[in-house]
């Protein structure tokens, strides 16, 4: 049981406190409720620009590394299709520290044009070394925009074109930071040694006086019910030809979400997984094969992915898949089956849970699907998935015109 206390700001912060007295450390973990799903069709990779740009100096803070190195810290951040996430991780005794950097940031980030420059020239050489250089860079960009037609989600987050972060303009990229990195779109989790009380005081003194933001109206489009499977080849310089088949699912916060999340451990998470047991062990097709969930907040896909063989056709695995998927759809899972994967869970949701950094990102999270309690919840409602559930979801979700399928083929 993960215990935390809840409150805000007048100006819409969100502030959870879990306190855990066995540790000396604290971490600071503060979640933006903007990602890429956030951006226009003509302005991609914002998001994740602005995960770099955040890390370049605020009003008062020239060198936001510094100030942390003396305290004791470390620090780092992500970008996803749905949120930012920065956390900082440091001594509890130095914990004002953390709280003057994020505060001043959120008030007063430093968004010059040499800032800008330096930060852009970083995302686009990240953008060609891991998409435009790296066998499969692109691979998102080609997936996403087969799965998606309308949705944001059919541009990856580093961006759909390295161009429209080349030409990210001074005013752009300001308008962006004023309408998303505000108080009114974040939540603060405080994770670690110290008290709630405390923590009410000195963020009402670090952040109670930064401006609320303006109120977000975001009117992202739903993506249609897909009706004809799609299909797309690849050819590319990579060393292994590989399979993609995509399927659309219901949404994180969706009863259907667990038992599909548990439906891609069956079939492909592991050495005993279903697909690789055939496709690995028993016929030597692929060298991997892997099956996971996308976990979006809007609509999104359960995907199976694998490394084919020398030698071996498109044909010949998907076939198998097939195979395995019809098994599925058919019989279900036998009970043993089914009590393994959610032993599989029940083991790594305790071991996630033993770091407070995990517990405070998880509690950022929950917050931002609008149900902390899940952090507590959710173990449960995998440990309730029966096998009739498991048969249901299986015939709803594998369904061949809900489907997209990629040959990402290897020239030689």
């Amino acid at each position: 049981m993960i215990l935390y206390n809840q409150f805000s700001l007048p100006n819409g912060l969100k502030v959870i406190v879990h306190e855990d007295n066995s540790t000396p450390l604290v971490t600071v973990n503060t979640l933006y409720m903007v990602g890429a799903r956030d951006e226009f069709s003509t302005q991609t990779g914002f998001a994740h620009l602005f995960e770099h740009l955040m890390f370049g100096g605020s009003k008062n803070i020239e060198n936001f590394d510094t100030p942390l190195e003396f305290a004791g810290g470390e620090n780092n951040a992500f970008t996803t299709n749905d949120i930012t996430n920065y956390y900082i991780t440091l001594p509890a005794n130095n914990i004002e520290t953390a709280l003057w950097l994020e505060s001043d940031r959120m008030l007063a980030l430093d968004i010059n044009q040499d800032t800008l420059d330096n930060q852009k020239n970083v995302v686009c050489e990240e953008f060609k070394e891991t998409c435009i250089n790296q066998p499969y860079g692109d691979l998102w960009h080609h997936l996403s925009a087969l799965a998606y037609k309308v949705h944001p989600y059919q541009w990856p987050t580093i961006g759909k074109e390295i161009s429209h972060i080349e030409n990210a303009t001074l005013r752009d990229v300001r308008n962006f930071y004023q309408r998303y990195y505000c108080p009114n779109n974040a939540a603060l989790v405080i994770a670690g040694g110290v008290q709630t009380a405390t923590i009410e005081t000195l963020v009402t003194k670090w952040f109670g006086d930064i401006p609320s933001g303006e109120k977000i109206i975001r009117n992202i489009p739903k993506e249609p019910m897909q009706t004809t499977a799609r299909f797309l080849e690849v050819i590319a310089d990579v060393p292994v030809s590989c399979l993609y088949k995509t399927y659309s699912m219901c949404r994180r916060i969706d009863a259907q979400y667990y038992a599909t999340d548990m439906l891609s451990d069956i079939l492909g998470s592991g050495d005993s997984s279903r697909l690789f047991q055939k496709l690995v062990k028993e016929t030597n097709l692929c060298s991997a094969v892997n099956a996971f969930v996308t976990g979006s907040i809007d609509e999104g896909l359960f995907i199976i992915d694998a490394k084919l063989n020398k030698g071996v056709t498109f044909q010949d695995v998907e076939t198998i898949i097939q195979a395995e998927i019809d098994k599925l759809c058919s019989f279900g899972v036998t009970e043993r089956e089914l009590q393994k994967v959610k032993n599989q869970i029940e083991s790594y949701n305790e071991y996630n849970d033993l770091d407070i950094l995990n517990r405070a990102t998880n509690l950022a999270f929950y917050s931002y699907l609008g149900d902390i309690d899940l952090i507590n919840n959710e173990l449960k409602l995998f440990m309730d998935v029966s096998e009739e559930t498991i048969l249901l979801q299986s015939r709803a979700l594998f369904r061949e015109e809900h489907s997209c399928t990629l040959y990402y083929k290897s020239k030689e």
